[in-house]
């Protein structure tokens, strides 16, 4: 069995490896910001931020961090607006479970972009 650390290292390996080519250069220091900014807005006002920029970089990441609260059962949601108003919903405990857990992924998200991978 993994652990949720080997876990996280595979799910974001594999998706940073899916990302478009073209993509990667404007991505790698957009991931490297994602966690202060988590930091120093919060995780729901960095995602309403990532939905309404809209742009290929700002959709991937989003993508990536529902698709794992989604994985780990932090936050269920079909996306978009309805992960955003699930996440201004839940109790402040699994609120902040579901940030603490998110800038866990990116630090492997940031370490793959930064790899080139």
């Amino acid at each position: 069995m993994n652990t949720m650390g080997q876990q996280r290292s595979a799910f974001a390996l594999k998706k940073v490896s899916e990302i478009r080519p073209d993509l990667k250069e404007k991505f790698k220091p957009f991931s490297a910001g994602m966690p202060a900014m988590i930091l120093q807005n919060g995780l729901g006002q960095s995602m309403a931020f990532l939905i309404a920029k809209g742009t290929d970089t700002h959709t991937t990441m989003f993508e990536i961090i529902q698709e794992w609260l989604d994985n780990v059962k932090c936050i269920s949601s079909a996306g978009g607006k309805d992960f955003i108003g699930k996440l201004s919903e839940v109790e402040q405990s699994k609120y902040l479970l579901a940030q603490k857990e998110t800038l866990k992924l990116l630090e492997w998200v940031k370490r793959y972009a930064n790899a080139g991978i």
